[in-house]
């Protein structure tokens, strides 16, 4: 059960409602998280713009924006996003179903590109705490990456950073719809709902 409920539908202030309809419109549904942000208005007017920003925009793809988050939240072990950028990948970013569920296997599945292996190994390393993140992570990257690419990397992971924390402290309630789409594609022993499946 999450530690501080959303705030009712009825209750949103009339400035936020159309970040969450805009929100709702590219995913597919409201995530819970936004709405929980809204006990506190100003920080979800600067926040949303901010993750728009990164998750949309730019010269990366989207769906490796998508991966990077997926595996930077594997790291630090928040299954609310891993769930959101699983479904996130496949939905808004178009990876092949198939890709997404071998993004655990990125280091040995032929399915990755050696630029993505350079993308997640960083995405996997500045995930965990302490911050495993190395000069060799860079070093990889710029065989792949012109600077600004590496920026929106790092920008994603620090993204997830925040979501992350946000929702495995709020113990965020995951909603139908990655619920769904993370149990019907991961074996059971490759996802556990833990206190986001209640």
């Amino acid at each position: 059960m999450a530690h501080i409920a959303p705030v009712a539908e009825d209750d949103l202030p009339d400035e936020i409602r159309p970040i969450l309809e805009m929100a709702r419109a590219r995913m597919g549904f409201l995530p819970n998280s936004l709405p929980t942000m809204a006990h506190w208005p100003d920080l979800l007017k600067v926040f949303s713009p901010m993750a728009v920003t990164i998750l949309r925009s730019g010269e990366l793809d989207v769906g490796l924006k998508q991966m990077i988050a997926a595996v930077t939240s594997a790291a630090a072990g928040c299954r609310y996003c891993q769930a959101h950028t699983s479904h996130g990948a496949a939905h808004a970013g178009g990876v092949d179903s198939e890709k997404v569920v071998r993004v655990w296997e990125y280091q040995q599945s032929d399915l990755f590109s050696d630029a993505e292996r350079a993308a997640l190994d960083l995405a996997l390393a500045a995930g965990q705490v302490p911050n495993a993140a190395s000069d060799a992570h860079f070093s990889a990257l710029r065989r792949h990456f012109s600077e600004r690419e590496i920026v929106e990397i790092v920008a994603v992971i620090s993204l997830f950073g925040f979501l992350n924390r946000w929702n495995d402290t709020m113990a965020t309630a995951l909603e139908d719809e990655p619920a769904a789409f993370a149990a019907a594609t991961y074996a059971p022993d490759q996802w556990d709902l833990g206190k986001h499946g209640a």
